[in-house]
């Protein structure tokens, strides 16, 4: 098997002024890790491409470019929110994280890799339709799901996302096209304070207490997102790879270990052999105790690559 490892400079200055949990060191600790693993040169290397305007409206409304647009400040840096910064890379990095899915989508259909890892900033599943939020922009999922159905004609995709928060942009994005399914484990309740009360068939959102451990994350996965996947059938798979969901990670309070980052990879591989050649895209999104982070996607990518 072959996997890319797709990732740019830009993602390194995208940063704040001040201590902020989504920052560089979260790539170099993942790069020093895969290194330290003997896997980083066994990968096939890409440099991110920026997305096309057509690509990303496809999921965000005019509105929300232009505002990002007008925010981005010329120095220094600036808020969207109280938890999102932008500084004057931030919105290339951006449009080039949003582009790394997409060039990830193009090789894995092409067959010019088994798979893709996305090593991107800034994270993007809570970015919604409308709105940026919660370090997010643009969601990099959704762009490159959106990419798999509109210019490689496929008809179902499903985004799988195990990041500690509710991904709430994947879901109102997936919400307006019935072609993507969001199967998704979040701690509840907990920012950004929903996905409880979806009642789409195509969205299959499962709330869990704080604690939460390896068991029941596990037994969330094989009762609720293994028997909807068997059902829709998805001819391509998108991970939101957020590994906050760690014991370690002080941003939430959920126990898991490194390899249930491993198992849940592999359970999601095998769904992918069944109903789509082993198709699948994984994008970075949150993960924020460094060693914890580094440790969990060295597993999830050697997975990926078949080691």
């Amino acid at each position: 098997m072959t996997t890319a490892y797709i990732s740019h400079p830009l993602f390194f200055e995208h940063q704040s002024s001040n201590r902020h949990p989504e920052c560089p060191e979260r790539l170099d600790s993942i790069e020093k890790k895969l290194r330290i693993d003997k896997l980083f040169d066994l990968l096939q290397h890409h440099a991110a491409v920026r997305a096309s305007h057509q690509e990303v409206s496809r999921v965000h409304t005019e509105r929300l470019i232009s505002e990002l647009e007008h925010t981005s400040p010329k120095t220094g840096i600036t808020y969207v929110d109280p938890d999102t910064y932008m500084n004057v890379r931030s919105l290339d990095a951006a449009w080039h994280a949003a582009g790394s899915a997409v060039l990830a989508t193009r090789l894995v259909v092409e067959g010019t890799v088994s798979n893709a890892f996305c090593a991107v900033r800034p994270p993007g599943h809570h970015a919604e339709r409308d709105r940026a939020m919660g370090f997010c922009l643009f969601n990099n999922v959704a762009v490159a799901a959106a990419s798999a159905l509109e210019d490689h004609g496929l008809e179902r995709v499903a985004i799988l996302d195990f990041d500690v928060h509710h991904g709430n942009g994947t879901e109102d994005i997936c919400t307006q096209d019935e072609r993507m399914m969001l199967c998704s484990t979040f701690q509840h309740p907990f920012y950004p304070y929903g996905g409880v009360d979806t009642s789409r068939s195509n969205i299959v959102n499962v709330p869990l207490a704080s604690g939460t451990d390896s068991e029941s994350f596990r037994n969330a996965i094989r009762e609720k997102w293994l028997p909807a996947l068997e059902a829709f059938k998805p001819q391509m798979l998108f991970i939101s790879a957020g590994f906050d969901a760690h014991a370690e990670d002080q941003l939430a309070n959920f126990q898991l270990i490194d390899e249930d980052f491993q198992w849940v990879t592999k359970v999601l591989m095998d769904v992918a052999e069944r109903h789509a050649d082993g198709k699948i895209v994984s994008t970075l999104e949150g993960g924020y105790a460094l060693d914890a982070l580094a440790r969990s996607v060295s597993l999830h990518v050697r997975m990926l690559a078949g080691l």
